[in-house]
């Protein structure tokens, strides 16, 4: 299960458990140093990430940014993701705006043997989305395995729980 987990939280858990459910094998880890989104990670980012798994199961340390450097780490792997990263695997976006090097990569994806579980979250009006594979060519939907709102559901997400934080402190360092 790849992610920053920044922080790791009780989401991240309980979607490994999941999908350690759904395909009968224990869900290990991801921390990439590296991001497409997000500036690389410092010595001390990693260590602080890290950090928060001890006695919580197996991580691994990659630099591998894209699920197809990933999946050339670790082929054969069932990547464990939630509604929002999956959306961006297929979004043409992340591939120059070009559908066709998107289309390319996927079927990378699928001669190493990868595979998606998708757990459900909340978007950004408060909906509940579940994977229904929309938006992408017949040929890929076998790489995703959904998870069903009653197998997978936890409203929390890192960003709130930092933004709820930064707030904390805030109020704790005002002056009176």
């Amino acid at each position: 299960m790849p992610g920053s987990f920044n922080p790791l939280h009780e989401g991240h858990t309980a979607l490994a458990a999941a999908a350690a459910t759904r395909l009968g094998v224990p869900v290990a880890f991801e921390l990439s140093v590296a991001n497409v989104d997000k500036p690389a990670l410092s010595d001390a980012d990693v260590l602080l990430r890290l950090q928060q798994f001890s006695g919580r199961g197996t991580i691994w340390l990659t630099r591998a940014a894209t699920f197809t450097q990933k999946a050339e780490l670790f082929p054969g792997t069932v990547f464990v993701l939630g509604h929002d990263t999956a959306l961006r695997l297929i979004d043409a976006k992340y591939y120059g705006d070009d559908a066709a090097f998107r289309d390319r990569a996927l079927r990378k994806l699928h001669a190493c043997g990868t595979r998606f579980v998708v757990g459900g979250r909340l978007d950004g009006r408060g909906t509940f989305c579940t994977w229904t594979n929309q938006g992408i060519p017949a040929e890929f939907a076998e790489l995703f395995l959904p998870l069903a709102e009653i197998d997978f559901r936890r409203d929390v997400s890192s960003t709130q729980l930092r933004n709820a934080s930064s707030r904390a402190e805030m109020s704790n360092t005002r002056e009176c």
